[in-house]
């Protein structure tokens, strides 16, 4: 008789993946906790986080800026009509994006362009990079 000890140790490896499903199945599944999506870009003089946001219009969103965070609510509206197939989610959603520096929040701008949030963030001037001349 062979008795196979491999599968003993993938038991702590079907646990997590167990517990990930399950996880999954409570935040309403991965697509739900990733919207919206966001890409976040960073330049000399400030940041610019993009809110992929399609079919939602600006007076859904809700934006607020923290000491630390960005903060970004809004609703998606069900489509009316009997439903056949849905595989874009609705309903309200919430982002928070960790800034980790000092802004400048008297000097943010958004603008939503074809399903696209943009948010202009300026650095704080205490960060922004200085040039240091050298005396000799």
């Amino acid at each position: 008789m062979v008795i196979d000890f491999n599968s003993l140790y993938d038991v702590p490896k079907n646990f997590e993946r167990l517990f990930d499903e399950f996880a999954r199945m409570q935040a309403g599944g991965a697509r739900r906790t990733q919207y919206p999506l966001v890409n976040v870009y960073e330049s000399d003089n400030g940041y610019v986080v993009d809110v992929i946001v399609p079919g939602v219009t600006p007076e859904d969103i809700e934006l607020t800026l923290t000491e630390s965070n960005l903060i970004i609510k809004g609703e998606r509206k069900a489509s009316s009509g009997r439903m056949f197939r849905q595989e874009r989610s609705s309903g309200s959603f919430q982002r928070i994006i960790n800034m980790n520096v000092p802004v400048d929040r008297d000097n943010v701008e958004a603008r939503s362009v074809n399903g696209i949030l943009r948010v202009s963030i300026p650095k704080a001037e205490a960060v922004k990079p200085r040039r240091i001349a050298i005396q000799s």
